[in-house]
Order: structure tokens, then sequence, then C-alpha cells
């Protein structure tokens, strides 16, 4: 029986010809038959792509050998191509969409000016030397801080990426300029960006895990500062780092506890992703996302 597998990567360095990468790697996939999403940009590349093991082993190794990808760090996680409805290899201005592509500067090893790289280890000892002073601040969407998030963090008030700027800018958190501060996000390719944008802004300590929350969870599993599932962006919408994981997530129909994100019933007009425990999303009139215009397309359709 054939092992399938999932990469997720990403490399921040110079491109010259973003076009000419997208193209190649465009190939590549279809060449060993995986499937899954690439973004290039001047600034680098970020993918997550999946299908059998021996064709992923193979994507690394090709890759790794445009002179700015020889060292790049890829990260294996349980799944396939069958994740992916189809490959999808892009140019984009940026690799991670925060709306700021003059802002980052970035060379050969990497992004200019970021935050300070901890390992997972390197955050425990922060963590236990300076104990409370230390702020965890999600790097990601607040949807999926729902379902997992490390213990007492600051969950920005975000639904993307393109949103933080503004956030940060607000003034809300600039009581976390002279503390501490671990940015994380799952992979931690975002969280290279934040980073810099949030030093650019004032916050005089910043550190980034390496390797997200993917990295801390393979060493510490559910026994470390991380809390219940790993939202993630394909067809298995969660993982988790272990079976003794906390369910943080509550259904926005029953409140019972949960990590079951459905895509709303209103799709002609709604693409909102909810929260929705497996009972409630087995009734067509609650497998809704709350908005009370599609709560009356769910009754028609139960209706039907």
């Amino acid at each position: 029986m054939a092992i399938s597998k999932i990469l997720l990567y990403y490399r921040f360095t110079p491109v010259a010809d973003p076009k000419a990468v997208m193209l190649w790697q465009r190939d590549l996939c279809e060449s060993l038959g995986l499937r899954g999403r690439i973004l290039v940009s001047e600034h680098g590349i970020n993918g997550t792509v999946g299908g059998d093991i021996d064709a992923c082993k193979r994507y690394i190794r090709k890759t790794r050998d445009y002179p700015g990808f020889h060292d790049m760090e890829f990260k294996w996680s349980e799944g396939g191509a069958e994740d992916f409805p189809k490959l999808s290899v892009k140019v984009r201005d940026e690799i991670v969409a925060f709306g700021a592509p003059g802002e980052l500067k970035v060379d050969e090893d990497g992004v200019v000016g970021g935050g300070v790289h901890l390992s997972p280890e390197e955050v425990n000892e922060l963590v236990d030397a300076r104990g409370d002073d230390v702020v965890f601040f999600d790097g990601r969407n607040a949807m999926e801080a729902q379902i997992g998030r490390f213990r007492d963090a600051v969950v920005p008030d975000v639904a993307t990426t393109h949103d933080f700027i503004g956030e940060i800018e607000s003034g809300k958190y600039d009581w976390m300029k002279d503390r501490p501060v671990v940015t994380y996000c799952t992979g931690g390719v975002r969280c290279e960006v934040l980073s810099t944008l949030m030093k650019n802004r004032g916050f005089g300590e910043v550190y980034q895990l390496d390797g997200g929350i993917v990295r801390y969870g393979e060493k510490f599993g559910n026994k470390g500062l991380w809390e219940g599932s790993l939202y993630v962006f394909d067809k298995r919408m969660h993982v988790e780092f272990g079976e003794d994981y906390t369910e943080l997530g509550h259904c926005i129909h029953c409140d019972a506890a949960t990590n079951n994100f459905i895509n709303c019933v209103n799709e002609d007009t709604c693409r909102k992703q909810a929260l929705v425990c497996e009972t409630c999303a087995a009734g067509v009139a609650t497998a809704h996302c709350g908005r009370p215009d599609c709560a009356e397309v769910a009754a028609e359709l139960a209706r039907a």
C-alpha cells in the first residue's frame, strides 16, 4: 500500500524571476502527481503539497537544486494529494498577504530585521525565566485560534492577514511594546513577516517560534504550553498532537465542545466557515454560520 504525506515549507530569499520559478514548480509537481498550493514572489516561496511519499522526497531534492532553496526546511505531516482539490502554483506580490510588500526586505539569509527565532525548547526556557511577563501573540486569523492556541495567548481581532497592520497600529497592543513577545503561527511563515512589522512599529523585544505550532507540537505534544487542535487549510481542517488533547472550541449553536469547522450551507452568498459540532452540522437547519440571512436559507432548505 502506497504511503502518502503532506509537505509544508517556505523560504524567504531573493527570487530574480518569480514567473520562471512558478512555471518550474508547476511542471515539477505535475510530473510527480503532487497537489496543493504554492506561492512564489520576489521574496521567496511558500507551499503546502501532498502526494506519494517517494514523490515528496523527489520534490524536496529537485526543489533544493534551486540555489536560494538549497537549505530550505520541509515539515512532514499526515495526509496526501487527496486532501487538496487541485494543484495551484501562482506568482504574488507577497508569499504571505499582509499588504506590505514594499516594507519586507530579504537577503540570502532570510527576512531582514525580523524577530529572534526561538526553538520550542527555547520558548519554554524563556517562559521559565521570565514567567507571566512573556506574551504569546497569535499570528493567525482569529478563527483558527478558536480551536487551539498557546496558553493565555493574545489573539488579535483579525479575519485575514491584511487586517494585522491596522490592528497593531490601533494602540490596543501598545502595552506589549516593552514586554517579551513571542509570535506564533502554523508553520512559522506568517511570523517572519509579522515580527518585522511589529518591530518596525515600536515593539522592542519580539521573538518568533521557529517552525511554528507544527514544530512545537511535534516536540512537546499536549504536555507543553500549546492547548487544543491546530487548524489547517486543507480537507483535514484540523490536526492534533496526540489523543490527549483538549477541545477548546464550542459549537455556535449548542455550545458543545468541538473542533469541527464546516462551510456554511448558504453556498451562494456565504463563504464563511463556522465552528459547528457534528450533531448540529448533520441537521440542515443548523448547518450555517450564524448570520441571520444564512439561518433563513438553512431553514428554507430544511423545509424543502
